[in-house]
C-alpha cells in the first residue's frame, strides 16, 4: 500500500499548490462544460404546444404544466407561444382541451354554472345568456380549419308587443385567419350563426378579418345579395373549370407548361313558363246519365151541362172514354279530352356561354451547343388536347361555346435536365426544418468539445506528464540546479530491511571538466547498482521474470 501511495504523494508534492489549484479550476470548468453538453444533448426535443395565446390562456396552460411537472418553454414578449416535449404534444392537447384550455378569452354556457340563479336579476340573466351565446358561436367558428380566433357580437333587440314594431337582429364577426376563406366558407359561417340565433338572417351578418377586409356585408339589400351570390357562383365555376383543364393538360405537356383562362357568362334572369296541351284523339268517358219517364191519361166524352156541374150529379156514374200512355228514355254521356299542364322555372345562374383559352408551350431538347432547343408541338397532338378540353368543360356548340388551344413559345425557357444519378442521402433523407436545426446544434457542440479538448485538456496533460523544467533526468541520476553548484541525487540501494531505494546526495563543483568527470563516475556506479538490483529481482521472482521476458518477445 505504501508503494502505491508514495508515488502519488511525491507527484503531488512535486506539482506544488499553484499548479494543483490551476488543475482543479480547469477540471471543474471541464466538468461543467461537459455536463452542459450532456444535458443539452439529452434534453427532449421541444415543439409548439400552442401559439398566439392570450395572457390569461398562457398563464392557465403554464400553471397546468407546472402542476404536472412537465418541462416547458415560452416565447414572445408575453409568452404567447408555449413549447413542450414533442413526444407529449398530442396527449397534452387532449388533456388541456378536456379542461377547456385554451378558452381564447371567451365564455360559453358554463357561465351559468358559476353564478347564483336565484339572486340574479333578469337583466343579469339576459346579459349572461348573450355572452354565453356569443362565446359558443365563437368556439364553433374556430372549429373551421383556417380560423385561428373569432369574436362574435350579437344585436338582439327587445321583443315588442306588435310584430310590425319589431326590429330584426344582426351580428358582427371578427376572425383571425391563417390564409384566406373562400366564398363558400364565408357563406357557411353566416348560415351557421343565422341558424343558431332566432330570427337572424344570413344577409344581416357582417364578417371582417384581422386585416380589416370585409368578407361579408350585412348592410346590403336582398337584390345586392343576389348579385353577389351570382358573382361568387361565376367565380367559383371559372376556378373549378380552370383547375380541371390545367390538371388534364399538365399531365400531357408537363407542370407549368400550360396557361388556362376560362370565362363563364351566366344568365341572371329567372324564367317561369307554363304550357297546357290537349289531345283530341285520346278520349275518356267522364260520366254517363240515364233518364226514363212514363205517363198515362184518359179522356171524358160526356158533355158539359148544368146538371153535371151540380154536386152529386156524377155519383154512381163511371167515366167512360179512351186512355193514353207515353214512355220517354234519355241518356247523356260526357267525355273528357286528355290535357297536360307543364310549369317550368329556370333559376338565374345558368351557363349562357363558355370561352376557354389554352396556351401550351412547345418541347425542348438539348442542342449541339448544350442549350435548350425549342420545337413546336404537332397539329395532331393539339387536336387531341382540344378534344379533351371540350369534353372537360362540357362544350355545347348550340350554346355558342368557344375553345381555343394555341401552341406558342413561352418567354421563360426551362433548364435542360441533367441526367444524374440521385444520391442515397438525397433520395431517402428529407429532413424537416427541426431536424436541420437539431443537426446544426449537435455539430456546433461537437466542434466546441473538440476545441476544448485540443486547447485545454491536451496542454494540461502535457504539463502534468512533462518533468519540472528545473530538473534534468539522466538515467537513474537526477541533477538539481542550485545557485552555488549542482546537487546530484543518486538512486542507490540502502541497507534497510525494506530494501527501498534511497537517494544519495553529492555536491559537484561548477567547473565544466570536473562536472563531466563526476557525471561519468556516478553514471557508472548507478548502472552497476541497477544491474545488481535486476539480478536480485530475477533471483527472487524467477516465474514473474519468465513471464515478462515472454511478453517482451511476443511484443517484438
Amino acid at each position: 500500500m505504501r508503494d502505491v501511495v508514495k508515488p502519488v504523494l511525491d507527484l503531488v508534492a512535486k506539482l506544488g499548490p499553484a499548479r494543483l489549484a490551476a488543475m482543479g479550476a480547469v477540471t471543474l470548468a471541464l466538468v461543467g462544460f461537459f455536463a452542459f453538453v450532456i444535458l443539452r444533448v439529452s434534453r427532449p426535443e421541444m415543439g409548439v404546444l400552442y401559439s398566439d395565446l392570450s395572457v390569461q390562456d398562457a398563464g392557465a396552460v403554464v400553471r397546468d404544466l407546472e402542476t404536472r411537472g412537465i418541462r416547458y418553454e415560452t416565447k414572445g414578449d408575453t409568452g404567447q407561444t408555449v413549447l413542450a416535449p414533442r413526444a407529449d404534444l398530442a396527449r397534452l392537447r387532449m388533456d388541456l382541451a378536456a379542461k377547456g384550455l385554451p378558452s381564447a378569452g371567451g365564455v360559453g354556457y358554463e357561465i351559468f354554472d358559476k353564478g347564483d340563479a336565484f339572486s340574479s336579476t333578469s337583466f343579469v340573466q339576459n346579459v349572461n345568456h348573450l355572452r354565453a351565446l356569443e362565446g359558443e358561436l365563437a368556439r364553433s367558428i374556430r372549429a373551421i380549419g383556417r380560423v385561428q380566433a373569432a369574436r362574435v357580437h350579437l344585436v338582439l333587440p327587445e321583443k315588442r308587443l306588435f310584430s310590425r314594431d319589431r326590429e330584426a337582429p344582426s351580428a358582427a364577426i371578427v376572425v383571425r385567419l391563417a390564409g384566406d376563406l373562400d366564398p363558400g366558407q364565408v357563406r357557411a359561417v353566416r348560415h351557421l350563426v343565422a341558424s343558431a340565433v332566432e330570427g337572424l338572417k344570413p344577409e344581416r351578418i357582417s364578417i371582417v378579418d384581422e386585416r380589416g377586409r370585409l368578407l361579408a356585408d350585412g348592410a346590403r339589400g336582398a337584390e345586392d345579395q343576389a348579385g353577389i351570390g351570382l358573382e361568387e357562383r361565376q367565380t367559383g365555376m371559372e376556378r373549378r373549370l380552370r383547375n380541371q383543364v390545367e390538371e388534364i393538360v399538365a399531365g400531357i405537356v408537363g407542370q407549368g407548361r400550360a396557361r388556362v383562362q376560362v370565362t363563364a357568362e351566366l344568365d341572371a334572369n329567372r324564367v317561369e313558363s307554363r304550357s297546357e296541351t290537349f289531345d283530341p284523339e285520346s278520349r275518356v268517358v267522364r260520366s254517363t246519365q240515364t233518364r226514363t219517364e212514363s205517363s198515362q191519361s184518359q179522356s171524358n166524352e160526356s158533355g158539359v151541362t148544368v146538371g153535371n156541374e151540380l154536386p152529386g150529379a156524377n155519383q154512381g156514374q163511371q167515366a167512360q172514354g179512351p186512355r193514353e200512355a207515353s214512355n220517354k228514355n234519355e241518356e247523356t254521356t260526357n267525355y273528357e279530352i286528355s290535357r297536360v299542364t307543364r310549369t317550368e322555372v329556370n333559376e338565374g345562374g345558368r351557363i349562357k356561354r363558355l370561352s376557354v383559352a389554352v396556351l401550351i408551350d412547345g418541347t425542348y431538347a438539348a442542342g449541339p451547343d448544350g442549350k435548350a432547343a425549342y420545337a413546336p408541338r404537332p397539329a395532331a397532338e393539339l387536336e387531341r388536347i382540344t378534344a379533351l378540353v371540350r369534353t372537360a368543360v362540357g362544350y355545347d356548340k348550340a350554346r355558342g361555346d368557344q375553345v381555343e388551344v394555341v401552341n406558342l413559345r413561352f418567354a421563360e425557357t426551362p433548364a435542360v435536365p441533367e441526367l444524374q444519378e440521385p444520391g442515397l442521402l438525397a433520395s431517402f433523407l428529407q429532413p424537416t426544418k427541426e431536424d436541420v436545426l437539431r443537426i446544426a446544434e449537435m455539430t456546433v457542440l461537437f466542434l466546441l468539445g473538440i476545441v476544448v479538448l485540443m486547447t485545454v485538456v491536451r496542454p494540461l496533460v502535457a504539463r502534468v506528464v512533462a518533468a519540472d523544467p528545473q530538473t534534468l533526468a539522466l538515467g537513474s541520476v537526477t541533477v538539481l540546479k542550485d545557485g552555488s553548484g549542482l546537487v546530484m541525487a543518486v538512486e542507490g540501494a540502502s541497507g534497510g530491511a525494506a530494501g527501498s531505494p534511497a537517494l544519495t546526495e553529492m555536491v559537484i563543483p561548477e567547473s565544466q571538466a570536473g562536472r563531466l568527470v563526476e557525471f561519468a563516475k556516478i553514471n557508472g556506479k548507478v548502472q552497476a547498482q541497477t544491474i545488481e538490483r535486476v539480478v536480485d529481482i530475477v533471483k527472487t521472482n524467477p516465474t514473474e521474470t519468465v513471464e515478462v521476458l515472454r511478453t517482451w518477445i511476443n511484443d517484438r
